[in-house]
């Protein structure tokens, strides 16, 4: 009995722990799988919609951390980051319902779980994308801006 306990917390926290690190691929993966379905569904076939879809991904995924990083205006990268954080939230509020659907809580705490966990896992994708800085800079001032002492 003690195993299984441990067992299931160990797992519980594996996907958890997948959960967050995934949180900010929200979006690419839904429009990598939106892409492919289409493209299955016009007759590219099995191999050409995995690509398709494949492609998507990484385009959306490049696009956003290009367009994230490259812009300077707060309003206009909150609105990037708030792109990707809206699905991540969306993701992480059906994940942790499904969680708490397990534990086997009531019905209003499932939801209480589930708002908090949504708004986490958005938090996490928007502090994940906040890690790129603009100008590719890690939140360093440049050479030019520094003043020398003495």
């Amino acid at each position: 009995m003690f195993l299984a306990a441990a067992l299931s917390i160990v797992g519980l926290s594996f996907i958890c722990w997948v959960l967050f690190n995934l949180a900010v691929y929200a979006l690419p993966f839904f429009a990598g799988v939106s892409a492919g379905m289409l493209a299955y569904q016009t007759g590219a076939g099995a191999i050409g919609a995995m690509l398709v879809g494949l492609v998507a991904g990484v385009v959306t995924l490049v696009f956003g951390q290009l367009l994230f990083a490259s812009i300077r205006t707060p309003a206009i990268r909150s609105v990037v980051a708030l792109v990707y954080a809206g699905p991540a939230a969306i993701a992480g509020y059906h994940a942790v319902h499904g969680l708490s659907a397990i534990g086997g809580a009531e019905d209003s705490w499932r939801q209480a779980f589930s708002v908090t966990g949504a708004m986490v896992i958005a938090g996490v994708a928007w502090s994940r994308m906040s890690l790129l800085r603009p100008g590719g800079h890690s939140g360093t001032s440049e050479p030019s801006q520094r003043t020398v002492a003495g």
